[in-house]
C-alpha cells in the first residue's frame, strides 16, 4: 500500500458483523481509521456532511466505503445509487458487503458502480486484496476494477 492513508466507512447495522470486519482488518494488518454508520440515512449524512456528520475534522471524508445491503432507512443499493448520483463523492470506490451470493445482487451493485462484491464474513486476503486495489494507478483513475 502507498504511504496515502485511507479513511474507511463501514457501513453496518449488525454490531457482531462490525465486530467480524475490524477483527478482519486487524488480521489483515489494515490499520486505517474506521468510521462505523448503521443505517442508509446516516450514511447519506456523513458523506454530505450534515446534521451530526458536519465536522469534517471528526468525520472526514472516506476514500473508501464498505457497504451493507440489508439496511434500515435506506437499502445499501438505494445509498450507492444516492453515492453515484453526487458528484462530490460519485467517484469514491465501494465495496459492497452482503450475506447473500445470489447473482442477481452481485449484477445489480455491478450495475450501479460497486467497485466489488464481498460475501461476508470477509477473508483477510479479500480486504487486503480490495485495499490494495485502491492504490493502483487505474483506481486512482477512477476507472472501473473487476469484480
Amino acid at each position: 500500500m502507498s504511504p496515502q492513508s485511507h479513511i474507511i466507512l463501514l457501513v453496518e447495522d449488525c454490531a457482531d458483523d462490525v465486530f467480524f470486519m475490524r477483527y478482519a482488518l486487524k488480521k489483515a494488518a489494515i490499520t486505517h481509521p474506521v468510521h462505523v454508520v448503521i443505517d442508509g440515512e446516516q450514511t447519506v449524512d456523513y458523506l454530505s456532511g450534515t446534521g451530526k456528520y458536519s465536522d469534517r475534522d471528526a468525520f472526514p471524508l472516506p476514500t473508501v466505503v464498505f457497504l451493507d445491503l440489508k439496511l434500515p432507512l435506506l437499502s445499501g443499493f438505494e445509498v450507492l445509487a444516492w453515492i453515484r448520483s453526487q458528484p462530490t463523492v460519485s467517484h469514491l470506490p465501494v465495496f459492497i458487503l452482503s450475506g447473500s451470493s445470489e447473482d442477481r445482487d452481485r449484477e445489480k451493485a455491478r450495475e450501479l458502480g460497486a467497485k466489488s462484491y464481498i460475501v461476508k464474513p470477509p477473508r483477510e486476503a479479500t480486504l487486503v486484496q480490495a485495499m490494495e486495489s485502491l492504490d493502483s494507478p487505474l483506481a486512482l483513475a477512477g476507472a472501473p476494477a473487476e469484480s
